[in-house]
Order: structure tokens, then sequence, then C-alpha cells
């Protein structure tokens, strides 16, 4: 069972004083976070890719990749990359670069994303949306599983026996495909044979075993061996040393978001007993102390099949040395629990 942490880089106001913290800060913040989480014996980091004022990570490969030589074990992933809106060429040499700096650590996160704002950033037209992502996701892989690419779509000029470098430490350089719950994107990744990342961010969780389920009866058509596959999860939550303190902690910077979105999207007012529901046992926030994440997360283990497990922290603005200290408590407290219990349920079932 592996553990780690996602972040999207966000750079909201400040719940109380309304001060926003500079994009190069909170890019910084970040470096150290990925470090102290490598430090305290996280398995995975991943960073987030938008486009917009309240995002500061445009490119997480570099983010990452200042990370890298300061680490040495984490694995460092995208979370995700917005594919549809970019080069598959530039996305793989960027990462097969982190993966060379960190020695075969990198992997990339590839979605749709839930952000709209790259597309017309980079000139590309919604309507194309599924097209696009499709095409691309075609020549990323052909390009990970071939030095030299000859290739032709219907969104970028077509590459006729071209080379594409540096070429990565791992051979293949993982690609993930990340889902919100689609089941046509579940199918798609158990099809191509790659690993799945699922965003269980509301509802039960449990209510995602059924895609799971989906998404290895894909892998079984396919031909392809699922115990070389992974279902990951990334989840909203925090860490503290009481319930009642990560619950107080988590909830404000979770409302501002969530509300702001909220505006944006339709969505209803999002209020503390929302909160607070969500972060119930069958809940999909993972607030609380040590013992209680750790509980949830092996109960997520159990009952939906994932083998990692994102926790995604902060979200909006908070101290720094909270999440931090969230950073410490998941790698010190929370991930020995989890393994621990998760590999004596494992050698009974067995």
């Amino acid at each position: 069972m592996e553990i780690g942490i996602s972040t999207f880089v966000e750079t909201t106001p400040d719940v109380e004083s309304g001060e926003v913290v500079s994009h190069a800060k909170r890019i910084r913040e970040v470096v150290e976070e990925i470090i102290l989480a490598d430090q305290v014996g996280l398995d995975v980091f991943g960073v987030g890719e938008h486009h917009r004022e309240d995002f500061a990570a445009s490119n997480p490969a570099i983010i990452l990749a200042a990370a890298a030589p300061q680490t040495k074990h984490i694995r460092l992933t995208s979370a995700v990359t917005v594919l549809s809106s970019a080069d598959p060429v530039r996305v793989f040499q960027d990462f097969a670069t982190l993966d060379g700096i960190s020695n075969g650590r990198a992997e990339i996160m590839a979605g749709r994303g839930s952000f709209i704002e790259s597309f017309p950033l980079f000139g590309y037209d919604l309507k194309d949306y599924d097209e696009l992502f499709e095409e691309k996701l075609e020549l990323l892989l052909k390009i990970r599983d071939s030095e030299k690419v000859t290739w032709r779509g219907g969104h970028r000029p077509a590459i006729q026996n071209r080379g594409v470098y540096p070429r990565p430490v791992q051979d293949p350089l993982p690609v993930w495909i990340g889902s919100g719950g689609n089941s046509e994107s579940v199918v798609r990744a158990g099809i191509l044979g790659l690993p799945l990342v699922l965003a269980i961010i509301g509802g039960s969780p449990l209510q995602f075993e059924p895609l799971v389920q989906l998404y290895k009866k894909a892998v079984a058509h396919a031909g392809h061996d699922i115990s070389k596959l992974t279902v990951a999860s990334h989840s909203h939550g925090f860490i503290a040393e009481t319930t009642e303190k990560a619950a107080d902690k988590f909830f404000p910077s979770t409302q501002q978001v969530m509300n702001q979105l909220g505006k944006e999207r339709g969505w209803g007012h999002y209020d503390r007993k929302s909160f607070d529901a969500a972060r119930s046992f069958d809940g999909a926030l993972y607030v609380g102390d040590p013992n209680t994440v750790a509980k949830k997360i092996i109960h997520l283990r159990k009952n939906v099949g994932t083998t990692r497990f994102m926790l995604h922290v902060p979200v909006g603005s908070m101290p720094h040395e909270d999440v931090m200290r969230a950073i410490e408590l998941l790698g010190k407290e929370v991930a020995p629990r989890v393994r621990e219990e998760v590999a004596a349920w494992e050698s009974k079932v067995d």
C-alpha cells in the first residue's frame, strides 16, 4: 500500500487576513513539502497543472525537478497533466528529464482536467475536448514505446520518423490515467494496460468499487496482467494531533474554495454540516487525527481495492507550517499503521 500527497499549489486569499501569498513563495513552500514527504517515508508526491491566478503550478515537472536532487526515494508525478491542451512531445521530454534528474522516480498522470482555462490559452476548441485527449494520449504512448516516432493525427502536425529525447531512466516511463469516475476513462485505462487514479472527492468512496471492478474486467479483456497494475485514489484531507483540531483548521479554506468553485459551476452552498458529513467514516474527506485517517484509508483499501492513496492537502491556502505538520503525521504515524494492517490483512486473504 503506497501512501502519498498531492497538491494544486493554491494561492487563494487567506481566510482571515485576505492576504495572498505570491506564486513564487508558494512554489518554494511546495518544494519544502516534497522534501519533507521524502524524509518521513512517503511513497509519492503529485503536483497538479492549472492555468489560473489562484494556482501557482502551470508546469508540475519543473517544480518536481526542483525537489528531485534534494530527495532520495519518493516518486514524483503530475496530478494531473492536462494532456488535451499540451504537446505530448514536450510532456514526454519534460518528464523524461525529470526521470533523469531523479534517477528513475518520475511519473505522468494524464487527464482531461476539471478546469478548462488551458484550452483557450493554448488555442484549442472545447468542442474537441474528448478527441484531443484520445489523440494526444495515443501519441504520448507511442513516444514512450519507441525512440523514433511516425505518427499522424487531426489536431497536431504529423511526425515522420523523428527521435524524441532525452529517453527516460525507466523503461517504460509510467503513465497513469486520472479519472473523476467516468466509466469510459476507466475502461480506456484498462484496455491500454495503464494504472488508474480515481479522484474520490465526494459522496461515499465505496461507490467507486464497481469502477475498480470494471477496470479489472477491461484489463483482463485486453489480456494485461492486473497484478502489474495499480489503482490509486486521490482525496482531500488533513491530519492534526486531534480530530477536532484537524477539522477546525481544514474547514475554513476548504469552504472558501468549494464556495468559489460553486459559484463558477452552479453548486450549492458548502457549509460546516456538509463538511462534517463528508469527514464521517463513510465520507470522502480524510480529516482527523492519525488513527482516524489510518482507519479510513484501510477501509478504502479493503472495500474498494485501491493500492495507492494520495492525500490532497491543502485545499485552498493554509499556513505552510500546518501543511508540513500534516505531511509529517501522514508519513510517521498514518502510513506505518496502514501498511502494517494492510499487510496483515492481505496475508490472511492469500
